[in-house]
């Protein structure tokens, strides 16, 4: 069945016959009544029968009938979203673990109160995960990792860069200070299954000098990592936003990976299907990441600022 089709058998019916439906639609009659032969062809049982001079529908019709006009109505509905831009519809985003448990809920509150026709399904995963579910359109975008090798293929994905995630090392309090993996003093290393970006990047970070974590104890929840790395089990890398969460992140100690943790987040689409959904969700993801830049940005100043009257010195612009 084509929308066509559907248009012309609902216009014989409103008009009460063929000769009235050709006028209203502009066409022939000889067309008319061609198009209704050949839906009747393609659904194999007739639509009308003739009263004296009267089509009557049958009761195949009289089934057909609502369902042309939920389509024609569905159909006009969606012209009219795209032709508005208006977000609408389903938008199933993936998201990292950490992703999902710091930004995101305050971001997708506000997005729901904005866009309430936009149905949001979300799911979590790996960066490596993620990326196959968007290559296979199981999701229509999602929030990953930079990967090791760089982002994804520009051939197949669009992205932009939202978030910058400050990746430190964490490890029982009263660790020694952590400047390259000889000074970790634990062999295990506590992380996400394969497939995490930050996982990728802490592997790399211990070959980059020759070492290898004598075991991984792999698990699914930066709230067990953390919990894990403070009974003394090993040391792990998560992003400093997901510790400023932790209840338990005072019984770990954190240090710095330098640029080494300096990672960016994405926000990732396959290429030719961007809606306007999910520029909605960019629009508001930027913007909330403007903030939070300029927030970071103003606490900078006043650390600063109050480092300076205490010393002593000038803290003019």
């Amino acid at each position: 069945m084509d929308l066509a089709a559907l248009a012309i058998f609902r216009a014989v019916v409103r008009e009460n016959g063929v000769t009235r439906a050709a006028a209203k639609l502009n066409r022939v009659q000889s067309n008319v009544t061609t198009r209704i032969k050949q839906l009747e062809d393609q659904l194999g049982t007739p639509l009308f029968t003739r009263d004296g001079r009267r089509l009557v529908l049958t009761p195949a019709g009289e089934t057909l009938l609502p369902y042309a006009e939920r389509l024609l109505a569905l159909a006009d509905e969606a012209r009219h979203a795209l032709k508005a831009g208006t977000p609408s519809g389903r938008l199933r985003l993936g998201a990292m673990e950490s992703m999902a448990a710091t930004r995101l809920p305050g971001v997708l509150a506000r997005y729901h109160q904005s866009w309430p026709e936009v149905t949001l399904e979300l799911e979590t995963g790996t960066t490596d995960r993620l990326i196959e579910r968007l290559r296979e359109f199981e999701v229509d975008a999602a929030l990953i990792a930079t990967p090791l090798a760089g982002p994804p293929d520009a051939e197949v994905f669009d992205y932009v860069r939202v978030y910058r995630e400050d990746l430190v090392m964490i490890t029982p309090r009263g660790h020694r200070p952590i400047r390259a993996p000889g000074d970790v003093a634990l062999s295990t290393l506590v992380a996400f299954e394969r497939g995490c970006a930050y996982r990728n990047y802490v592997e790399a970070w211990y070959l980059e000098h020759g070492i290898r974590p004598t075991r991984v104890l792999e698990l699914g929840s930066y709230h067990a990592i953390v919990a894990c790395v403070a009974a003394g089990a090993g040391v792990a890398v998560a992003p400093r936003s997901v510790l400023d969460l932790q209840r338990n992140a005072d019984d770990v100690a954190m240090h710095s990976l330098g640029k080494s943790g300096q990672i960016d987040t994405l926000l990732t689409w396959r290429r030719g299907h961007f809606s306007p959904a999910l520029d909605a969700l960019k629009t508001a993801l930027l913007e909330h990441a403007q903030s939070e830049a300029e927030a970071r940005a103003r606490g900078e100043t006043t650390e600063t600022t109050r480092t300076a009257k205490a010393e002593g010195l000038p803290t003019g612009a």
